[in-house]
């Protein structure tokens, strides 16, 4: 079922949904089970499986002489939402990313999601590779995120990339784009974010999921910036409680937000890492009831493998 028709069918109730990385190579599937299985309770009607861009690895050899190699850590997120969809009768919802692939592979996958009958995707420029000072698109590839969505609503459509292909069944793909409540930081100003969010709309997206944030009123002022934009598809928050103290460094760094200047004194205030959980979960259950008090249509929980604090959360909160 498309992410619009589950928030439509839920007449006004907030839905959970949270997302999760495919294991790393070497890891058994019972590595998805262990965190998908303590948040089930809270009947999730669709969970997103991230994507992470191949990297460089250097093997130096005998001569001396450096070998740049490409590699990817983690398996297919196609086989990964396939397991998920045959093990839980949930909706899974694949990242597409541009750093990666060719247009040929980005149809390839597309195909064999249509095939198992995923009807969502969520569409991404994706991020730089760690090496990299800034993001590179691959040859054959997509540079921007509305590249790679116009590519999946042409399919929607039944275009596909070489004309010669006759009969081609158009796909039905909900597609979600990604928001920033707080500025994409590569975005010169609020507002021209705002015009290229609402190209992707203009484009066929379909819903919009946000970075993580920790003050409601930039979530409300984003939606009501949106409407004022003439965007009016849901608007679901992103949501990851603080569990460490150094996150108070890491997340304003690696996802340019702020962090409230009430949250990060009560943080500093912490005498032990368990002291800082709890304050995370707790300042995280507050914002999820205030969420919900403002029609948030979904919560969507960033748990990055590790389910026990929005269990936690959720546990207080639906």
């Amino acid at each position: 079922m498309k992410i619009t028709d589950h928030i439509t069918h839920a007449n006004g109730k907030t839905l959970f949904s949270f997302e999760l990385l495919p294991p790393i190579k070497g890891q058994s599937i019972q590595q998805i089970y262990n965190a998908i299985d303590p948040l089930m309770d809270f009947n999730p009607p669709f969970i997103d499986v991230t994507y992470l861009r191949e990297d460089y690895i250097y093997k130096q050899h005998e001569s001396g002489l450096l070998e740049k190699v490409a590699y990817r850590k983690r398996p297919s997120t196609v086989a990964t939402c396939a397991a998920i969809m045959n093990r839980y009768k949930v909706d899974a919802v694949p990242h597409l990313i541009c750093g990666g692939f060719t247009r040929e592979e980005t149809e390839n996958a597309l195909i064999d999601l249509q095939f198992l009958g995923i009807d969502n995707v969520l569409v991404l420029r994706g991020d730089a590779r760690k090496s990299d000072s800034a993001f590179i698109p691959t040859p054959g590839g997509y540079s921007y995120a509305s590249e790679l969505l116009q590519q999946v609503t042409d399919m929607n459509t039944g275009k596909y990339l070489h004309a010669d292909i006759e009969s081609s069944e158009k796909t039905d793909f909900c597609i979600g784009v990604a928001g920033y409540p707080e500025k994409h930081f590569e975005s010169p100003n609020l507002d021209t974010d705002f015009k290229y969010l609402k190209l992707k709309v203009d484009l066929g997206a379909n819903f919009i999921v946000t970075q993580m944030f920790f003050d409601n009123q930039k979530y409300k002022a984003f939606v009501d910036k949106c409407r004022a934009n003439g965007i009016n598809v849901p608007v679901i928050p992103g949501l990851k409680p603080i569990t460490n103290s150094k996150q108070l460094i890491s997340l304003p760094k690696t996802f340019h937000l702020d962090i409230p200047l009430e949250l990060s004194e009560a943080v500093q205030k912490c005498k032990s890492e368990k002291e800082v959980k709890e304050v995370g979960i707790e300042w995280m259950i507050e914002q999820c009831r205030g969420l919900k008090e403002l029609g948030a249509p979904v919560l969507h929980f960033y748990t990055m493998g590790n389910p026990e604090p929005t269990r936690r959360i959720a546990s207080a909160v639906f």
